[in-house]
């Protein structure tokens, strides 16, 4: 079973893609950016305020997919800068709990629009109900 999945308030996507593809018990969470419903940029400049626009989106997208956080499977980060890892580890403990995704942090030239310092990708297994 393949479903897409998109937040009704969520931005507009960019290109050809959706926010979510459930198949089956897995869930893919296409790359997340700070960008709000109009498409603006959330907390410019601010690596944190943006990781936690991020976080808090892929929360929402979790739970209309019936999942959460200690589901995540594995995280793809890509950073601009990859000194800012120091700090967004704590917000990431801070969602994620005692649960630990495997990770990937990969520092990058450019994002999808400038401005934008981070953006993150994730798998989770559905639970069963």
């Amino acid at each position: 079973m393949r479903q897409e999945i998109s937040l009704p308030d969520g931005s507009q996507a960019l290109s050809h893609y959706t926010d979510a593809v459930r198949f089956n018990d897995l869930l893919f969470i296409s790359g997340v950016v700070a960008l709000d419903a109009a498409n603006n940029i959330v907390a410019p400049g601010d690596v944190v305020g943006q990781a936690d626009f991020i976080l808090a989106t892929m929360g929402k997208i979790l739970a209309l997919a019936g999942a959460g956080f200690a589901d995540v499977l594995r995280v793809t980060v890509y950073l601009r800068n990859v000194e800012d890892r120091t700090l967004i580890n704590g917000l990431r403990q801070q969602y994620f709990g005692a649960a630990r995704p495997a990770s990937t942090l990969i520092e990058v030239s450019a994002l999808a629009l400038p401005g934008l310092l981070i953006e993150i990708e994730a798998v989770a297994g559905i639970p069963q109900t």
